[in-house]
């Protein structure tokens, strides 16, 4: 019975660290996708929040100040 518990004790703690591994950063380039990205298409998501910061003359959540004119 103690044996068992042993070896299942064993076999949790190597699964556990198997998974584990070091990712070099030149490899971080090949694991990041741009579908994970939260804007993929940064540009166009800048445009369209001046756009509509400068139609509600409002300044969101990101900071920076300007009116309604746009001309920030």
């Amino acid at each position: 019975m103690m044996n068992r518990l042993k070896a299942a004790l064993i076999m949790v703690l190597i699964l556990a660290t198997v998974a584990c591994s070091e990712v070099l950063p030149r490899q971080r380039g090949n694991l990041a996708l741009s579908q994970m990205a939260l804007t993929p298409d940064a540009l166009e998501f800048s445009v369209r929040q001046h756009t509509a910061f400068s139609k509600e003359a409002a300044s969101g959540g990101y900071g920076g100040g300007g009116g309604g004119c746009g001309c920030n």
